[in-house]
């Protein structure tokens, strides 16, 4: 497996490549992952995150995958992205799958915010 940042985000886009278009931007020192727009996945220090809710968070626990979280001055910040699942690097489908666990999030959440937006 990849060992560098650039290394590592390329086996995963090559690894999402056979189910869809994604695309990465840099931020938060790792990458965001988008896909039609939408953040659906992130990369930090070599770690792959999911776009995650209330629909799908029992599976990535039951996955025993872990939130993402960093630390403040103030208190620790845990944000809707979970750990991939070993098994979804090693595998392409797989890798079909939690992105689109992660891309549905994505879509629920967008719709939400669209929704809120249409109500002001």
């Amino acid at each position: 497996m990849a060992s560098s940042p650039n290394e590592f985000l390329s086996y995963v886009l090559e690894a999402m490549s056979h189910r869809a278009l994604v695309s990465a931007r840099k931020m938060f020192g790792g990458y965001g992952l988008y896909r039609d727009g939408l953040m659906f996945a992130l990369i930090i220090e070599d770690e792959l995150f999911f776009k995650s809710d209330a629909e799908n968070i029992a599976q990535f626990e039951r996955a025993g995958s872990h939130p993402f979280s960093y630390q403040t001055k103030a208190r620790r910040v845990e944000l809707a992205y979970w750990s991939a699942p070993a098994e979804c690097l090693e595998s392409p489908s797989d890798m079909g799958d939690w992105c689109q666990l992660g891309f549905a999030a994505a879509l629920r959440a967008s719709a939400v915010k669209s929704r809120v937006r249409k109500a002001k």
